[in-house]
This record gives structure tokens, C-alpha cells and sequence, in this order.
């Protein structure tokens, strides 16, 4: 699944979420008309996070990681699930 389709089935507000075994608060916040996002998830009980926006302009989308690697970020977005629970 591509980055944008996977980011735009995440609720805005706050939803939780398995990454690595582990739960995962995160929070997403919309800016500009829906056209960049911002996403925050703190691992519950724990000290991980992933931080980062996601721009959607005209030419191309931009992924920018907040103080970490953008592979870090791929991966949490590609291995993400939903909480069922």
C-alpha cells in the first residue's frame, strides 16, 4: 500500500495502534485544506515515538521526519495496524 492511502486511513484525533508488539497512541492533526498532516505516536508504557508531517503539494508529496530517520518512519507507516480493541 502507498504511503499517502495508508496515512489518509488514520482518523484525525487520536487513535491506537500495534507497532513491533507494542502499543502505540498516535495522534493526527490535518493543516492547509487537508493538503499536509502531521503524525504523533507515543508508545504507551514505554519511551518510543514516531513524529513526522506528510506535504501533498502539486509537483509531489513530501515525507519529513521530526529528529529521526526517514526509515524509521517508513517502516512504522508500512507495519502499522490498528488497535481492535
Amino acid at each position: 500500500m502507498e504511503i499517502q492511502q495508508k496515512l489518509q486511513q488514520i482518523p484525525i484525533g487520536y487513535s491506537e495502534v500495534h507497532y513491533e508488539g507494542k502499543r502505540y497512541g498516535l495522534s493526527r492533526t490535518d493543516f492547509n485544506n487537508g493538503k499536509s498532516l502531521k503524525i504523533y505516536a507515543k508508545e504507551l508504557g514505554g519511551n518510543g515515538f514516531i513524529s513526522f508531517n506528510y506535504y501533498m503539494t502539486t509537483k509531489k508529496n513530501l515525507l519529513k521526519p521530526c529528529e529521526m530517520p526517514i526509515e524509521k518512519v517508513i517502516q512504522f507507516i508500512h507495519a502499522f495496524q490498528f488497535a481492535k480493541d
